[in-house]
């Protein structure tokens, strides 16, 4: 470097000069560069803005569409549970509907079987009121083709026994007739110890009286708590005119349309079993035949109730013997009978044949089953 290059005082300003635009250039560098790093500033922050209003407008426009959505899904889950409602109730509807008529049809049939249970119950209670007094025609036209073969059969027998000469003549050939006419009535113990009812002739008045008091006293004024086979029921008109015929007109041995009901029957039986008992007492045995042990059963307790006996009172050895089978039965009276006992038979409704052999004995009582109204077991 020159000696006047190096100082000189005149360059001194100009260097001054040239040093101030330098540094005012470097200023205004500096200040774009700011302005510069501004605007980019700006321009970013800008896009940024831009873009989180577009994300709140895709944002808006999302929610929209998921409103819609769960609108729709609303309106679909409403139409949806309004026909599954609509559909139960029309089902319920239609369970009640078919209820209701089955409930209807069910009460027309009760309707109709206790119409026919009453109308029943009303022909019976005419029946009764009405159209049995003494022997029952209706019956009497049924079985009168039998009954005729057995009364006359059993007549001619009876009538043939009382002729029959147990003693031959020669030995006593002195005997007066005076004698002879009286010996029907010899050896009073053998009459005494075999009775042979015959109520429905006229020399029993004693006996028939005396049936018909106690009937009046059943009737009238029943016992309750009377001693045992005693009768303890209520006893309508129409038991004792049944039993009057079993009596009077039948003579102790034949057969009575039912009641209706073996109760009803048993009734009767116990009433006659209980005048019989009256008369004879302990030597009265009575054998019920019935055709299976429900039945039996059902006589056994209705007995009990009737006489107010006990189960001790049934047995071989008692007062009451209950069977099944008609073969045993006969034995057995016969067995009674050698023992100057006296048997009753009673044989229940189910029976529809009656043994021939029963009909040898001096008491028996059958029912007889009315076609018109059977019985239901």
């Amino acid at each position: 470097m020159n000696s006047d290059e190096s100082f000189s005082p005149e360059s001194t300003p100009e260097r001054l000069r040239q040093s101030g635009n330098f540094e005012s250039a470097g200023a205004v560098s500096n200040l774009s560069s700011q302005a510069e790093a501004s605007t980019t500033g700006f321009s970013t922050a800008s896009e940024t803005v831009n873009d989180l209003e577009q994300r709140v407008a895709d944002l808006r426009q999302q929610e929209r569409a998921l409103r819609q959505e769960i609108s729709s899904l609303q309106a679909a889950y409403t139409t949806m549970l309004q026909k599954q409602i609509a559909e139960a109730q029309q089902a319920i509807g239609q369970v009640v509907q078919e209820g209701l008529a089955e409930l209807e049809q069910r009460k027309q049939t009760l309707q109709l079987s206790v119409e026919q249970l009453e109308r029943r119950q009303e022909r019976i209670r005419n029946e009764m009121r009405t159209t049995f007094a003494g022997s029952s025609q209706d019956l009497a036209i049924r079985v009168q083709g039998f009954k005729d073969y057995l009364v006359g059969s059993l007549q001619d027998l009876a009538a043939a026994a009382e002729q029959l000469q147990l003693v031959p003549a020669t030995t006593e050939p002195s005997r007066t007739p005076a004698t002879s006419a009286a010996s029907p009535i010899e050896n009073p113990d053998v009459e005494e110890t075999t009775p042979i009812p015959r109520f429905a002739e006229q020399s029993f008045q004693d006996q028939t009286k005396r049936i018909r008091r106690l009937l009046d006293q059943y009737r009238s004024t029943p016992d309750y708590y009377g001693p045992p086979w005693q009768l303890r029921r209520t006893f309508e008109p129409i038991h004792a005119e049944r039993v009057s015929n079993w009596f009077f007109t039948q003579g102790g041995r034949g057969a009575l349309r039912t009641m209706g009901s073996r109760l009803q029957n048993i009734l009767i039986a116990s009433a006659v079993i209980s005048i019989l008992r009256d008369l004879y007492g302990d030597r009265l045995r009575t054998l019920v035949l019935g055709n299976s042990p429900e039945r039996l059963g059902e006589w056994r307790r209705g007995l009990q109730d009737c006489l107010g006996i006990s189960r001790a009172d049934f047995g071989s050895e008692e007062g009451i013997v209950l069977f099944e089978d008609p073969e045993p039965l006969s034995q057995r009276a016969d067995r009674l009978l050698k023992q100057k006992q006296l048997p009753l038979i009673i044989v229940d409704e189910t029976e529809e044949v009656i043994d021939i052999a029963l009909l040898q004995f001096p008491l028996w009582l059958a029912f007889a089953p009315d076609p018109l109204n059977p019985m239901v077991y």
